[in-house]
């Protein structure tokens, strides 16, 4: 068995991995886990419009575990590309997937048109995604059939199979389980920073020999995940007081909706001042549809609540603005109000017209709520730069600062240790993934110190063999 990084070693996106079960000669399956968009500086960066490292036809089956851009953002190329198989994933997630991706194939073309490239891909790329993509619930075993394989201890024929299991990172997400040759290998996608306020906790796993782990905030402590809604409440209190703009960059997935669900709780329960709030955002809009049809996937606080008929994903004065013009509507009223806008590292999307238009002023507030990659324009603004540019215009930045790590939607380095404690006397060895240098770094020699466990930290491109 061969496991190759092609994406999401030495960085936070683009995640990308090969599992080669046996050889071609032996009826052997290339399977790939995730095929995301390497994002920083730009929506897409210029190496996601280069060819493949491998042939896509060459792969048998894509398992996803979860809908962000950076993991499944190049589908549809690969598709495009000559990939026939089947694409799987949890319900939530495919139905997340359609939207997402045609959503991005409009952002895609302008960097494309940047890179002098042929576009990523295109809508009909998307649609055949979607003909080959097949939905498989939690738990439920996903059978890839008889492989051949001979390695040192293995010399025979044994079946290959796959499980879901729930990551606790945005609906739908899964941790990835595939066994095959007599081991067990887990992918963790994006762990969810637990307990969530919607959807179930990271599911434990009891054992693996090897394991994929990500490390976004592998060298850091969120301090306050239990205080995020008082945190909240203090911003719009603020904002009130002072008369202004809280801009929100959100994601579209999860973290949007977790806002609706605690300004809903903080607007009922009276604990501020009731103000317009703008959902600008048509993708966020047409991803909350998505939740309601879902709701089965919400912890049992949720269900409840939905049981009882009350819709935390509304609220009086909650405003959506779908058309463009509903948009530019909402610089006509008069403040206080709040903003939330994708996209959620201020990439693109509407939030940079409202960037564009009051962060000069220090009556307004900007406030991050997610993680915000090096080189993105978000992550300028949330570390202090005095001027960014926006839409080829200087900008000054003079509105307040919020960052609340604890809406961050990744565990822990904490979290992170505790998801791994329950395998540590089965694993041969840890790889540690999707962080930026330090955080991958940092949390590899933490996994090695206190679990005695072979931990490293992959280079794109690079292989291993698991024997």
């Amino acid at each position: 068995m061969k496991l190759t990084f092609h994406g999401g070693a030495g960085s936070v996106t683009g995640a990308n991995y090969l599992l080669e079960v046996g050889s071609r000669e032996q009826g052997g399956r290339k399977i790939l886990v995730d095929c995301g968009l390497q994002q920083s500086g730009y929506y897409a960066e210029g190496e996601n419009f280069n060819a493949f490292p491998y042939n896509p036809r060459d792969i048998s089956d894509v398992l996803i575990t979860h809908a962000h851009i950076d993991h499944i953002g190049r589908i549809p190329k690969l598709v495009r590309d000559g990939f026939r198989g089947i694409i799987h994933s949890t319900p939530p997630t495919k139905d997340f997937a359609e939207f997402l991706l045609l959503d991005s194939e409009h952002i895609l073309a302008k960097e494309a048109e940047r890179e002098r490239k042929a576009p990523l891909y295109g809508t009909s790329d998307v649609e055949r995604a979607m003909e080959q993509w097949q939905g498989t619930p939690y738990h439920k075993e996903i059978e890839f059939g008889s492989v051949k394989f001979r390695d040192e201890r293995n010399h025979g024929a044994g079946s290959v199979r796959a499980m879901f299991f729930d990551a606790g990172h945005v609906l739908g997400s899964s941790i990835v389980r595939i066994e095959a040759e007599g081991k067990t290998v887990l992918f963790s996608g994006d762990l969810g920073n637990s307990p969530p306020p919607i959807i179930r906790s990271t599911e434990k796993m009891e054992m693996a020999d090897y394991c994929l782990i990500e490390s976004t905030y592998g060298d850091r402590i969120h301090e306050n995940v239990g205080s995020r809604r008082e945190m909240l409440e203090d911003a719009v209190e603020e904002t009130v007081k002072d008369g202004g703009v809280l801009m929100i960059p959100a994601f579209a997935l999860e973290r949007t909706q977790e806002l609706l669900y605690h300004l809903h709780e903080l607007f009922e329960q009276g604990r501020v001042p009731k103000i317009p709030v703008f959902l600008d955002s048509p993708l966020a809009i047409k991803l909350t549809e998505v939740y309601r049809k879902y709701d089965s996937y919400f912890n049992n606080d949720m269900q409840r609540l939905v049981r009882s008929g009350d819709d935390f994903l509304n609220f009086s004065g909650l405003r959506l603005t779908l058309t463009t013009e509903q948009s530019k509507d909402i610089n006509k009223v008069p403040s206080p109000k709040i903003i939330i806008a994708g996209s959620g590292m201020s990439h693109g999307g509407r939030i940079l017209h409202h960037e564009r238009r009051y962060l000069s002023d220090p009556k307004n507030a900007i406030l991050f709520v997610g993680y915000q990659a090096r080189g993105s324009l978000g992550r300028a603004i949330m570390e202090g730069a005095n001027t960014v540019r926006i839409f080829g215009e200087d900008v000054s930045v003079r509105a307040k600062k919020i960052n609340i790590a604890g809406y961050s939607a990744h565990a822990d380095q904490p979290q992170l240790m505790n998801w791994l404690r329950p395998m540590r006397k089965t694993l041969k060895k840890v790889f540690v993934v999707q962080g930026e240098d330090s955080a991958s770094e940092t949390l590899a020699t933490k996994i090695r110190d206190e679990f005695a466990i072979m931990a490293v930290v992959p280079k794109k491109g690079e292989s291993f063999e698991l024997v």
